[in-house]
């Protein structure tokens, strides 16, 4: 099978299009053929060994596919951890969903990592107080997870909802997806971007922010937020880590909490529980997965740029057919 291998680390240079064989589940997976591989901002820091687990190689990036069930011929979406960017890859069973009819292949993908973390990161972690009272800050308000929060705000239970983008066309984006606000998140005039926060929110601080960017943004955003605010920090694609001094959080009652979606993967109900609430809501139209595009597995060094480079809005896939 036609599969993306890398046996060192370091740049998409390091990506090579291999053949090799069509791997072999063992007791308790199975066996996809691969429609379409889910492409995160994860794939590439462990392509640097810079993630949160260590990496071993050879490793076949992809740690989510949409596909058909070798031994029953279902529609599924599962989370590998590894081997996606092939054409078969094998997922522990209890971690392996059906995909409704009538949703696609590619909506659903963008429904699983991102849409898991984007429920979580309002139900599990930043706890939105009932009655839409809340403001919320979604940075990056157009990449996959971004998207999803946005359109997740209301129905979740917040009140304004504030994106950030970094072109007019994604901040239209936004706009569409249901977010009251959407303004620039250039953070190299700190001061400037906290006024077009706090001018977005009607001159208040926001009480959440959905934060995966790290570096002058997390600090912006932090200095923009209201006492008792949370933030949750669920991605630093800047590749700045940050610190927070304890006396600031103390002072304003404010929480700064992190998510890591993997945590989360040892209990079924973390997923099928979430999961079964996004696909109804797919179903009803409160959600529409944004999808981005769709490359050739060929492609992935282009992909994983593009996505570093932030060319791309939404959820992109690869299609190990091409």
């Amino acid at each position: 099978m036609r599969a993306i291998q890398q046996v060192e680390f370091g740049g998409p240079e390091v990506l090579e299009l291999v053949d090799i064989p069509v791997p072999e589940p063992a007791e308790g997976q199975v066996l996809i053929e691969v429609s379409r591989a889910g492409i995160n901002f994860a794939d590439t820091h462990q392509r640097e060994d810079g993630y949160v687990q260590k990496q071993h190689l050879p490793l076949i990036p992809g740690g989510e596919v949409a596909g058909v069930r070798a031994d029953t011929g279902e529609r599924v979406v599962a989370l590998t951890g590894h081997g996606g960017y092939a054409q078969f890859a094998v997922a522990p069973a209890d971690k392996t969903f059906p995909i409704p009819d009538g949703l696609d292949d590619g909506a659903a993908l963008a429904l699983l990592i991102q849409g898991l973390t984007a429920w979580h990161l309002y139900r599990t972690c930043a706890r939105i107080a009932p009655g839409g009272e809340e403001s919320v800050l979604v940075v990056s308000g157009a990449g996959g997870v971004g998207s999803l929060a946005v359109q997740l705000g209301q129905a979740m239970g917040a009140g304004r909802v504030i994106a950030t983008a970094s072109s007019e066309e994604k901040r239209e984006l936004c706009l569409e997806l249901g977010a009251d606000v959407a303004i620039d998140g250039d953070a190299s005039d700190a001061d400037a971007l906290r006024d077009r926060i706090l001018g977005a929110n009607h001159g208040r601080e926001v009480d959440v922010v959905l934060e995966m960017a790290g570096g002058p943004l997390f600090d912006v955003a932090l200095r923009a937020m209201a006492d008792m605010g949370r933030m949750v920090v669920y991605g630093i694609s800047s590749r700045e880590q940050n610190e927070v001094r304890t006396g600031r959080l103390l002072k304003r009652s404010q929480s700064v909490i992190g998510f890591w979606l993997f945590h989360y993967l040892e209990r079924r109900e973390h997923l099928e529980v979430p999961l079964a609430e996004l696909f109804a809501l797919a179903a009803e139209g409160v959600v529409n997965a944004v999808v981005g595009e769709t490359y050739a597995l060929s492609d992935a060094r282009r992909a994983q740029e593009d996505l570093v480079a932030r060319r791309t809005r939404g959820k992109l896939l690869l299609d190990p057919s091409r």
